[in-house]
């Protein structure tokens, strides 16, 4: 016997009547009941994300589920501390939201419903999220077709390397973006938001779509970007693509076409020399068809900006002198820039006194000229240009002797040429004709 047990009792036969046990678990139960806060049992299995055949209803406050199985219920702000909000259910039921779940803070006293998430058995509150956000999610919890946060850490030829829920994870390279992405290798230690489209928890097999959520997102932007969009309105593009007759822009959940015209003002030889895949640009709308599949908008971004040609033509005039640098060089002549953005052109005519019959032979590109200005045509945006007018033209020798408006070649002419020599065939036609030299009238001199 221990010696700190209580003797038993004897009764008059002699036998011995046990003593009630002490309740040893007392201490044990007073602990339990200070970590669940008061909350009953009851309270407990709501907190739980296992689905219930149907709602309950406790009071006055029902308990929804979410189309994931998640509850929701409505609480009451109590307070708003530092990056959390302190939210009451009951007295006896609390729960903490992370405050980067709302666009704007809530203030105490505000009705809102939260998705329940888990229990935190060691403060006893419930963790709490705004529906529809984007939480930490949990490895039993995860399902097809759930958006979860996933961090990129490492990449191979097929794809990204993620980790969700400290599990791993795998996201082909064409779910990455809507448009192929050449070094994918940019959202290495980046968290993202991902659909999962194939989970198999027995071979730790997931896989992850971070296109379909912005699809979603995109598809949304589309339907009210359509039904507002007007001819004449400004809007903010991102150029995704690059073609041989313009750019493709998208504005915001709809990709409209910025023909090679509307890109700049003055000629561009391709798309690039204006715009590159990823710039951010100002547009106007000039044109929209609804009623193509899919909807056909044209954008123009020249309009949007200032005109570097009327900007400059209003300090020209015919007959000044400019500098410029040669661009490009054509048949016809050459381009050379005044000012970015700003070409005239000289024509080959106009380059040199001499006859050119090639500009590559006359002019270099890249080599700085000075040339007259000979006319201005703004609303065609044509400056012709003239580098031979600044040189003075070469003298031209005049033919000598000229008798007062008769034919020359008289006597002064006649003396510059020199007599041929006596070969075999000059002395048999002096001997022809009587071997006087002074006879012979033209021929071979």
């Amino acid at each position: 016997m221990h010696p700190d047990s209580t003797p038993p009792d004897s009764d008059a036969l002699g036998r011995t009547t046990p003593t009630p046990p002490v309740d040893i678990n007392a201490a044990l139960n007073a602990e339990i009941e200070r970590a669940l806060g008061g909350m009953n049992a009851q309270e407990i299995l709501d907190a739980t994300n296992t689905p219930r055949p149907a709602a309950r209803t406790s009071g006055t406050n029902p308990i929804r589920r979410t189309s994931g199985g998640r509850q929701l219920r409505t609480g009451q702000v109590m307070d708003v501390r530092g990056k959390d909000v302190f939210v009451e259910f009951s007295p006896k039921s609390h729960g903490i939201c992370p405050i980067t779940h709302f666009e704007t803070p809530p203030t105490a006293g505000e009705k809102l419903e939260f998705v329940v998430e888990r229990l935190d058995p060691f403060e006893g509150v419930l963790i709490l999220a705004r529906e529809g956000m984007i939480t930490k999610a949990q490895w039993g919890d995860l399902k097809v077709g759930q958006v979860v946060e996933a961090r990129c850490v490492g990449m191979n030829v097929g794809g990204l390397d993620m980790e969700v829920a400290h599990h791993h994870a795998f996201m082909p390279a064409a779910q990455v973006d809507l448009r192929h992405i050449e070094d994918i290798s940019v959202f290495l230690g980046q968290k993202m938001e991902c659909e999962i489209i194939e989970l198999r928890r027995n071979r730790e097999r997931m896989l992850l779509s971070r296109r379909r959520v912005l699809e979603k997102e995109r598809m949304e932007k589309r339907n009210v970007l359509l039904g507002e969009i007007e001819v004449g309105s400004q809007r903010t593009a991102t150029i995704v693509s690059l073609q041989p007759f313009g750019a493709f822009a998208d504005i915001g959940g709809v990709d409209g076409l910025i023909p090679m015209g509307e890109l700049a003002h003055g000629m561009l030889e391709k798309a690039s020399d204006a715009v590159s895949v990823g710039d951010v640009v100002e547009v106007r709308v000039i044109r929209v068809d609804l009623t193509a599949v899919p909807p056909r908008i044209t954008l123009s971004r020249r309009r949007l900006m200032a005109d570097p040609v009327a900007e400059l033509v209003n300090g020209l005039e015919v007959g000044g002198t400019i500098s410029g640098v040669v661009r490009r060089l054509m048949e016809f002549g050459a381009f050379v820039e005044i000012a970015p953005g700003v070409e005239g052109l000289v024509h080959i005519s106009e380059i040199s006194h001499d006859r050119v019959f090639s500009t590559d032979k006359a002019l270099k590109i890249g080599e700085e000229v000075q040339a007259k200005i000979l006319a201005l045509d703004l609303p065609k945006r044509r400056i012709s240009l003239s580098i031979k007018a600044l040189k003075d033209a070469p003298v031209r020798q005049e033919s000598q002797g000229r008798d007062g408006g008769g034919r020359s070649g008289g006597r002064d002419r006649g003396e510059a040429i020199q007599a041929r020599e006596a070969d075999p065939a000059m002395r048999k036609l002096l001997s022809k004709f009587g071997g006087n030299d002074k006879n012979l009238k033209g021929g071979l001199s």
